[in-house]
């Protein structure tokens, strides 16, 4: 939520978030991801890449700390 709200992109809740990276990525349906699920279903789904990485994109956090 941190990193959300320092970048920007809070349109949706954390819950949210997560709700539908399982959705995309829990091909099993086990409720749990291994890092193996995480990684193969970021690289298949374009979508799915480009929304983690503007929801944490640390540019602006660095920035921050720089700047002090």
């Amino acid at each position: 939520q941190a990193i959300q709200a320092i970048n920007g992109h809070s349109d949706m809740s954390a819950e949210e978030f997560t709700n539908i990276i399982f959705q995309k990525i829990d091909v099993n349906n086990d409720g749990e991801l291994t890092l193996e699920e995480f990684i193969t279903g970021v690289e298949r789904d374009e979508d799915l890449m480009d929304l983690i990485t503007k929801n944490f994109d640390l540019s602006n956090v660095l920035k921050v700390i720089q700047n002090g």
